[in-house]
Formats: structure tokens, sequence, C-alpha cells
């Protein structure tokens, strides 16, 4: 038991009986906080995006620029800026997070989702 907590479980045996029910009231707010700890969402990163070039999008997905080209309708974090093909940062970390379940034999290659 953590050191804290040891302080007041002897103080609890040594509080008179009256004064037990503000205790547990007490204690229930911290356990409560706790709780809602426990359960939020983590707080999001206010990380900006940044768009990337073919090149660094290719080689962070670990694929060849050509193939980022011919498919890149397949993949959610495509966007296009005039005629140019840029690639959001956030959407390929995303991306990779999501393909991480790939098996041992075909981790060296990226799965395209399927249609």
């Amino acid at each position: 038991m953590r050191n804290e907590l040891q302080t007041v479980l002897t103080a609890v045996r040594e509080l008179p009986a009256g004064e037990l029910p503000r205790l547990l009231g007490e204690l229930e707010e911290i356990r409560c906080t706790a709780m809602a700890r426990l359960t939020a969402p983590a707080p999001s990163q206010s990380q900006a995006d940044e768009l990337l070039s073919a090149p660094e999008a290719a080689r962070r997905l670990g694929i060849s620029q050509d193939y980022l080209y011919r498919r890149h309708h397949d993949f959610p974090f495509t966007r296009r800026v005039g005629r140019r093909l840029l690639f959001s940062a956030l959407g390929i970390e995303k991306y990779i997070k999501t393909t991480k379940h790939l098996d041992s034999k075909t981790s060296d290659a990226l799965q395209l989702p399927r249609s």
C-alpha cells in the first residue's frame, strides 16, 4: 500500500466514529476523481498537420513513389492541391497505426483497405 494511504489507514483507526461519514465522503471524492481520469479520453495533442511531398510520404510508408502515385486514391490521407498530390503527415501516422496488425510475413508491405 502507498505510504500516503498507510498514513490515512492509521488515522482512520484512531478517528472518532462520528467523523467517519465525512471521511468516507472525502475518500469517495478521491475515488471518483481517479475513475474520471482513468476513463477520460487522452488529451489530444495539438500537433499541426503537415502536407508531405510524394517522396517523403513514400519513404514514411515504405513504398515506392510510383506505387503511391498509382494508388493515391486508395489512401485516405491524400490531399490534392491544384494539380499536386500531397499527403497528410497525421493521416499517414494514423494509417500506419491501424495497419500494425499485419503479421510478420507481410509486415514489410502495407496492405490497402478493401473496398
